[in-house]
């Protein structure tokens, strides 16, 4: 095995190395009005109910309709997406409509009102399942109702924020289901 030569970062820096999940679009509803915010960082709680946990900042346009409606969507874009992604972060939902302005598809989910984003390869329709550190820390805790994913690419290249406008893109898999052993066994 290979051997690094490290240094120290600073301490805030420290998610650059630790987010391995992929950008996500989560898209809100309360009554008549709709937003899609992007988000670099969630993670996943619990596997049965299916939880996912994320913080969201209470500045966030999104934060209001995701805590008032209670539900949301978490999309999965692909790479090629990028511009798109960065541009929903760079824009508030208060001042224009994302899905008009960055040309996406808002379609119907069958257990929320928030829409799925068409050109998504992935979603994800969320109940807010635990509001316990709300107040407190902007920390929603969803649990999966209904997930939807594409039947193909199974694993097409996704981006992956690295912090201060940087991300990864992945794509390649790798598989070694001889050495695996699944949980609890």
């Amino acid at each position: 095995m290979r051997s690094y030569r490290k240094e120290e970062i600073p301490v805030a820096d420290s998610r650059k190395y630790l987010e391995p999940t992929p950008v996500v679009l989560v898209s809100s509803r309360y009554k008549s009005e709709t937003n899609i915010m992007s988000m670099g960082w969630y993670t996943i709680m619990e596997f049965v109910p299916s939880l996912v946990g994320c913080m969201i900042t209470g500045a966030n346009h999104s934060y209001e309709l995701i805590r008032k409606s209670k539900e949301c969507v978490i999309n999965i874009p692909t790479a090629n997406m990028l511009e798109t992604i960065v541009g929903i972060g760079n824009t508030t939902g208060g001042k224009l409509d994302k899905f008009r302005k960055f040309g996406l598809t808002p379609e119907a989910g069958k257990t929320v009102s928030a829409p799925i984003v068409r050109e998504c390869y992935a979603h994800f329709e969320c109940h807010l399942y635990d509001a316990q550190m709300l107040d407190t820390y902007n920390f929603f805790i969803f649990e999966i109702r209904r997930a939807l994913v594409s039947v193909y690419p199974k694993y097409p290249k996704t981006v992956h924020y690295r912090g201060d406008g940087e991300f990864m893109i992945a794509g390649k898999n790798t598989s070694i289901p001889e050495k695996w052993r699944p949980q609890g066994k």
